[in-house]
């Protein structure tokens, strides 16, 4: 496992575009961490390392936002306001896993029993200072 310290914002963005630029057709990376802890940006960071010329936003009231990147389809999810993990089947959860393109869950501790074992962890913790993030990654060198 990777500890990397993010002292500020622009930290957090190099640190999503570097991640991005890595990652394949397949790739699952899961986003942990509390409210305003940063998963949207870097989120963020990753789809505009893949090429997403759209603006990213969270999905938090539609689970699931489709882009496509210079070469891949990105899926982002955000699963904070799901009830039930069984909820994710309903907007075709396995397809996306296992399909064309790359998957982005926010809130990916909310579905873990149903994401696969090979996945890109990446859990955000807030550091002492206000901007401070301690991002630990695992399933993907960088």
């Amino acid at each position: 496992m990777q500890k990397v310290i993010s002292h500020n914002e622009e930290d957090t963005r190099e640190l999503g575009m570097k991640l991005g630029k890595n990652l394949k057709k397949g790739d699952i990376v899961c986003l942990v961490g509390d409210l305003g802890s940063g998963k949207t940006l870097l989120s963020q960071s990753i789809a505009k390392a893949l090429g997403v010329d759209e603006e990213v936003t969270s999905p938090t009231f539609t689970i699931i936002h489709e882009y496509m990147g210079k070469e891949l389809p990105l899926y982002h999810f955000d699963v904070y306001r799901i009830n039930h993990p069984d909820e994710m089947f309903e907007i075709g959860l396995e397809e996306y896993l296992f399909g064309e393109g790359i998957c982005l869950i926010e809130w990916a501790d909310k579905i873990e029993e149903y994401i696969p074992e090979d996945r890109i962890m990446i859990m955000i913790q807030r550091g002492q200072a206000d901007q401070e993030r301690i991002i630990h990654i695992e399933g993907i060198e960088i």
